[in-house]
């Protein structure tokens, strides 16, 4: 059990950043050694069109994004048949909150999919989604996490989680799940024998303080469950939205939260440096700050890169593997939950 508590873990943040460094690395060490995950993943993202109008936001369709879309199932299947030839093994479908596509929609082509390739594993649907679902079309959590169990859904992403500070939550994405039911909607998707991961969004409004309640609320959850697979800190891109901020957060500020979420978050195996928010050479700069997975290839990306990150069309298997040994680690291919398919 973590004794590291809300002031300990702020006070890390005055620590020396290379000091702060190597206490992750030793306790990225523990768990995995010199070995850096990847997947061979695509992101599809089949529509823009959003019941909400969070303020970070630049991919969903309004007055900084006027072109709505929504793909037909033909077009996503077009996708899929194309990336299962290019030996992508996961596909990561997450979008916005659709009131005009219907709840069959979603789960249609899900079952597709799988009937299609029934070895592929299917990542899909935010609690955010979850929740807009259950909401819109008048069901509970627990029949709509059903329906995606029997709709072959293998694994829940970690999106819609941002800040789980409510005051702050009110002020950028008012309307959206809450923390506590995030939480819950996670919890059930646990208790189903599933997995799932969960993601930080920083840099934007929110304090130190707020970032590290976040941390402690996920190691709650994860202190009952154990279904959180991963732990993604998303870095906040600060073009085409409505948030208006400025300066970027430093990438200072960003290796010493990665470094302490490593430290604090005992209890979640992984810790991602997702390089399409941070980009790619600090996602490799900060494996030595705790990071032991950097996401995937992931072929096209559309959220993140709308609002300025430089990730809209992947990066190069062969690329990635060579990024990852010159930086002095092993890259490992693994599976949507970790287990690991091949050692470079």
């Amino acid at each position: 059990m973590n004794t590291i508590d809300l002031q300990t873990a702020l006070q890390l943040y005055n620590e020396d950043l290379f000091t702060l460094g190597q206490m992750a690395d030793e306790k990225r060490q523990q768990l995995h050694g010199k070995k850096t995950y990847f997947n061979i993943n695509r992101h599809i993202n089949p529509t823009n069109i959003c019941a909400d109008v969070c303020k970070f936001c630049a991919y969903s369709a309004n007055r900084k994004n006027p072109n709505p879309y929504t793909m037909s199932h033909e077009q996503i299947m077009q996708i899929v048949d194309g990336v299962v030839q290019d030996g992508v093994k996961e596909v990561h479908i997450i979008s916005a909150h659709n009131p005009d596509t219907g709840i069959e929609w979603y789960l249609d082509i899900f079952r597709k999919i799988k009937e299609k390739y029934p070895a592929i594993h299917v990542k899909a649907l935010t609690a955010a989604e979850v929740d807009f679902l259950a909401r819109h079309y008048g069901h509970t959590y627990d029949a709509v996490l059903d329906m995606m169990v029997d709709a072959g859904v293998d694994s829940m992403p970690g999106g819609g989680a941002e800040i789980f500070d409510e005051g702050v939550r009110d002020y950028i994405c008012k309307g959206k799940v809450t923390s506590d039911q995030w939480l819950e909607i996670h919890k059930k998707w646990h208790q189903r024998g599933k997995k799932s991961n969960v993601t930080m969004l920083f840099g934007h409004v929110e304090s130190r303080e707020h970032r590290i309640d976040h941390i402690l609320r996920i190691r709650e959850l994860q202190d009952e469950t154990g279904g959180f697979n991963c732990f993604i800190p998303l870095v906040y891109q600060t073009e085409n939205n409505y948030l208006k901020i400025d300066k970027p957060i430093t990438a200072d500020e960003i290796l010493r939260t990665m470094a302490i979420s490593r430290l604090v978050l005992d209890n979640v195996p992984n810790l991602k440096a997702y390089w399409v928010t941070s980009t790619v050479n600090l996602a490799l700069v900060a494996q030595e700050f705790g990071a032991n997975d950097l996401d995937g290839t992931i072929q096209k990306e559309s959220i993140n890169s709308a609002a300025g990150a430089k990730s809209a069309n992947g990066i190069e298997l062969d690329e990635f593997v060579g990024l990852i040994k010159d930086s002095g680690f092993t890259p490992v291919e693994r599976d949507s939950v970790y287990n690991e398919i091949k050692v470079w």
